[in-house]
């Protein structure tokens, strides 16, 4: 595996669990909206690396990252205390399954994550592919607090944004939900979707699976309980690198 060298550009603590950075891009760094590639430290003389989705669209010469702090963590510990000129690795090689390749194209795009699952879609969000394929992308994130929704101001104005909103057309739309305090939405995502609040608040139509598909990233056991409610409710087939699906979900890491 390819090791290479990139500057941090960018540093934002959200909360003292969840922070959001950017780094520069190699020229030869190549990916598709969705994809994650292997980011690290040098820790005593070795390369340490995790899994981590790439948060940034890929037009842009920048890559921005999303991730947890956790405390004894062998690489997190000291991620977290990374500044703007500092230098961390990657590798070259993104692999992924939440990527327009693995779905069939049709009318809405349902995006669903908890917690730092939304890093892939954050780059879907601003996708020139993804509104190529879709009428409308919508994303469904929920947290435990509304201090995580790290990106909800950006995510709530996207359709207005100077540059982004040219790219949205005003197909997008946003569902944010916290379940452990007080918020305009509250509980679980999967709800949302099972009572169908989600559709009426949003203005869309609910999800059929001739016409809609589905991308899934959060806890193991959201991305279980979405996958059997796609599969039993919906009989959806999960797509691959082969076979374009109706859903995915990703397996790689669950809320690093």
């Amino acid at each position: 595996m390819a090791i290479i060298t990139e500057k941090v550009l960018e540093v934002r603590h959200y909360t003292d669990r969840l922070f959001h950075f950017k780094t520069t891009r190699d020229p030869g760094t190549r990916f598709r909206d969705g994809e994650f590639l292997m980011i690290g430290l040098e820790i005593e003389n070795k390369p340490l690396l995790r899994a981590y989705s790439i948060a940034s669209p890929n037009y842009e010469d920048y890559m921005e990252w999303f991730s947890i702090k956790v405390p004894d963590g062998p690489l997190t510990s000291k991620l977290q205390d990374i500044k703007p000129g500092d230098e961390v690795l990657t590798n070259t090689k993104p692999v992924g399954t939440l990527v327009m390749d693995n779905l069939k194209t049709g009318r809405n795009l349902f995006l669903l994550a908890t917690g730092t699952g939304v890093a892939p879609f954050m780059s879907l969000v601003r996708g020139i592919e993804t509104y190529e394929r879709y009428d409308k992308v919508i994303l469904l994130w929920s947290t435990r607090l509304v201090k995580e929704l790290a990106y909800r101001d950006f995510l709530t104005n996207l359709n207005e944004h100077p540059t982004w909103g040219d790219i949205t057309q005003g197909n997008f739309r946003f569902y944010p939900s916290v379940t452990r305090e007080a918020f305009t939405n509250t509980g679980r995502i999967t709800n949302a979707l099972y009572d169908g609040s989600v559709y009426e608040k949003l203005g869309v139509e609910p999800f059929d699976k001739n016409k809609d598909s589905a991308m899934i990233c959060g806890s193991m056991a959201m991305n279980m309980e979405f996958k059997k409610y796609f599969e039993e409710t919906f009989f959806c087939q999960e797509g691959n690198g082969s076979t374009r699906g109706d859903y995915v979900l990703e397996k790689s890491f669950v809320e690093r």
